[in-house]
């Protein structure tokens, strides 16, 4: 699957191991490259499965959650010009092909 990103910062903590490490910590830097290495080695959203992947709601409706550790989440969302939808209007995971990193760290907060 491809993958782009919202901003520099968040790309920078994506390509940049010692930054990510500095910002978040070893464990979660290391988890958070092994959850990008999931999403380029899947053909679409709906295939993830490590780190409990769920669609938001609310202000983050349309983006889905990726755990990573202790509260910490990625965030992606589709990057597809026309989203795919279901029937009922909801995203068509499974058509999902690429996405955008447009969050980091723990939104709850």
């Amino acid at each position: 699957m491809e993958i782009s990103f919202e901003t520099t910062k968040l790309r920078r903590l994506c390509e940049n191991s010692n930054y990510a490490i500095r910002r978040f910590g070893p464990k979660c830097a290391t988890r958070l490259q092994r959850r990008l290495d999931d999403i380029v080695a899947a053909n679409n959203v709906a295939e993830l499965n490590a780190g409990k992947p769920h669609p938001l709601r609310g202000n983050r409706s349309g983006q889905l959650s990726i755990s990573l550790i202790d509260g910490t989440r990625l965030v992606i969302q589709p990057s597809h010009d026309i989203i795919p939808k279901n029937k009922d209007g909801s995203i068509d995971w499974v058509a999902v092909t690429a996405v955008t990193v447009c969050y980091i760290g723990d939104y709850h907060d």
